[in-house]
């Protein structure tokens, strides 16, 4: 008889930095969020990223208005990434983004005519190996993945109603899994009546691991960019119905290590004041979200320990908290791109 799968713990405990070991990787940072910012901090991972390139960007819901602005992605792919597509997948719960048909009419509410956008699994799907998971072997994608040489994942960073927070693991755990197959395999039990019944640490290890086939794929032409900006409690998924910003805006912060970047980005959420960070920090604890970072650790995927260089001030050294210090309240209007 098969061991029976037993998920880790402590995914509602925070690990302050000072507790934690291993290498150390770079993370960019910068407080710029602008199409300007983006420009500047994407030169810094720019090197791995070459050939045929797919962004994977969260392009929302129907008027979603937390998503990254479209200008910025514009100016990016016209400056940096003449050729590129975004790349996207149908979605599990049956909405605007169900089907391709209704996938391609929310892309033109929300105006990403701009360049190519690869729904990737509108002509079907592709199982990529799972190396070293407790859950999966494999996992079911777009089948459109195969086309790209390189892969920027351009995340907005927020909460989540399932992960707590969404990051670059999300963006590509969730995101690239197609919608009928991949995201079942990580939100449902076999013949559960409910398709959300996986929850806290055994969702997050079944999203990371999905993540780390798209990971292992790629290889060196992955690079991941946070944007932690309108960072509201709820994912873009849930478009207008999202619920109000409280969170401060902070900046972006890039790498070519995946759990270094959504490490930094927790940890400048955790850095901010507790009336400043309380509502996300709640949702990320309350849903055992930073079993992701945990996870990807045990996994091999990356350090969590890191050098925060801020590239608006010559390079220097920084902490998370000294990248927060002079936050200002969230305003909406400021927000507007």
């Amino acid at each position: 008889m098969a061991d029976k799968k037993v998920p880790g713990m402590g995914g509602n405990l925070y690990v302050p930095y000072k507790n934690r070991t291993g290498e150390k990787s770079v993370v960019y940072f910068t407080r710029d969020l602008s199409a300007e910012g983006l420009l500047r901090i994407y030169g810094r991972i720019a090197s791995h990223i070459s050939g045929k390139t797919g962004i994977k960007l969260h392009t929302g819901e129907k008027h979603g208005p937390n998503i990254i602005p479209r200008p910025w992605v514009q100016q990016l792919i016209r400056n940096e990434l003449p050729g590129a597509a975004i790349v996207e997948t149908n979605t599990y719960y049956e909405g605007d983004r169900y089907t391709t048909e209704q996938h391609r009419e929310t892309l033109k509410t929300n105006g990403w005519t701009f360049c190519p956008v690869d729904i990737m699994d509108e002509h079907g799907t592709v199982r990529l190996p799972v190396k070293g998971g407790k859950w999966f072997t494999e996992m079911s994608v777009g089948k459109g993945i195969l086309d790209y040489d390189s892969l920027l994942v351009l995340t907005h960073f927020k909460g989540h109603t399932k992960g707590g927070f969404g990051g670059s693991d999300k963006n590509i755990g969730i995101g690239c899994a197609d919608g009928r197959i991949g995201k079942a395999m990580i939100h449902t039990t076999p013949g559960s009546s409910d398709m959300w019944d996986i929850g806290e640490e055994e969702f997050m290890e079944r999203m990371a691991e999905s993540t780390k086939a798209v990971v292992d794929y790629f290889g060196e032409h992955i690079a991941y960019i946070n944007v932690l900006r309108n960072m509201s409690v709820s994912c873009d998924c849930e478009g207008t119905a999202a619920m109000p910003v409280v969170t401060p805006n902070i900046g972006i912060a890039a790498s070519v290590d995946i759990l270094a970047a959504d490490q930094a980005s927790v940890d400048m959420v955790y850095a901010l004041k507790e009336q400043e960070h309380h509502d996300l920090v709640e949702r990320i604890e309350t849903r055992h979200g930073l079993r992701q970072l945990t996870y990807m650790k045990e996994l091999g995927m990356g350090n969590d320990c890191y050098t925060l260089i801020d590239i608006d001030h010559m390079d220097t050294e920084i902490q998370a908290a000294d990248a927060v210090k002079d936050v200002k309240p969230f305003s909406e209007e400021e927000s507007i791109s």
